[in-house]
């Protein structure tokens, strides 16, 4: 039971309609619905009664109505005392992303955390693994969510990179003809097509000529020299193909998105932090709620599709 949880039941309580307790505490309803129904699992008993056009309260979410109203209270004192004693009602979190991620999981996150730590500055910036490991290790960042093996930059002994995340691999085409996505296809099926690639020092680039190299073949290149938005549009507008995470892929009906054969292709992301620096009070607060964040949406089934979370779970 989380109090992300109890904060949605609460929602629904008061509204007793799904889409507007969604719509108030600004979420997906599919997201609201999954917590929901984590909870009941957990709880072993039915909340609501959802019928056509209405919801109902069930005695048993009748009963945990006022514990639930006293927890998150609780909560929202213990964590306005804590704020004022370590100094987490200000501050600034510099945080560097792929752009895959800040489009997706990040945003959810950050959301999340600036909910909670409104006074807290956010600052991101998006860029490849390289540049971004790079840009922390030169003091201008804070925090970096990067793909390994990030070059020799990873090797760095000031440098600390925490496992959290693997994502599929998918080829991207322009989404013409056939909607349904086709059975999955061989590395070897892109020998003989266009290809748009990312810029150098990309690391998409890298994993796309390395898995065609493996394959004994190299790409022929339309177009190269994108970062993700551009990659997206220019396969959208039928220049060729591009391996790209399955999760990009979602909410652009022009992309159609076909999963590679057995052993396919996953990268993984990691929280890279300096280890010859003190984090600041904010800096240990978000890492802390981001890995919370990552935690809860793998159990209740909310990261976006082809995303595993292999952190652990947070202290």
């Amino acid at each position: 039971m989380t109090l992300q949880q109890l904060r949605y039941f609460l929602a629904v309580a008061r509204a007793l309609h799904f889409t507007k307790a969604a719509e108030a505490v600004k979420v997906a309803q599919s997201s609201l619905s999954n917590q929901i129904r984590a909870l009941e699992a957990e709880l072993g008993a039915e909340l609501f009664v959802r019928a056509r056009g209405s919801v109902l309260i069930t005695p048993a979410g009748e009963a945990l109505l006022p514990i639930a109203t006293r927890m998150l209270a609780d909560a929202d004192v213990a964590r306005r005392e804590a704020a004022d004693v370590v100094g987490v009602h200000g501050g600034l979190v510099r945080l560097g992303a792929p752009p895959s991620l800040c489009v997706t999981v990040l945003a959810d996150a950050l959301r999340t955390f600036h909910r909670e730590h409104p006074g807290v500055r956010l600052s991101v910036r998006e860029n490849g693994s390289r540049d971004l490991a790079s840009a922390l290790l030169h003091g201008q960042l804070d925090l970096a969510l990067v793909v390994l093996p990030t070059g020799g930059v990873s090797d760095q002994p000031s440098l600390s990179i925490t496992p959290l995340l693997t994502e599929e691999l998918v080829v991207a085409t322009a989404a013409t003809g056939a909607k349904r996505p086709g059975a999955p296809i061989p590395i070897e099926a892109l020998r003989d097509r266009q290809m748009v690639m990312f810029r150098e020092g990309y690391d998409l680039r890298e994993t796309t000529l390395r898995a065609c190299a493996e394959a004994g073949f190299t790409p022929k290149l339309a177009v190269e020299g994108g970062e993700m938005d551009a990659v997206l549009c220019f396969v959208e507008a039928g220049l060729g193909a591009a391996i790209v995470p399955r999760m990009v892929l979602s909410g652009r009906p022009g992309l159609r998105g076909t999963r590679l054969a057995r052993p396919g292709l996953r990268r993984t992301i990691g929280l890279a932090r300096r280890t010859d620096t003190t984090p600041t009070n904010a800096v240990r607060a978000f890492e802390t709620e981001l890995l919370g964040f990552l935690h809860s949406a793998a159990a209740t089934g909310d990261l976006p599709s082809g995303v595993e979370f292999i952190g652990g779970r947070p202290g």
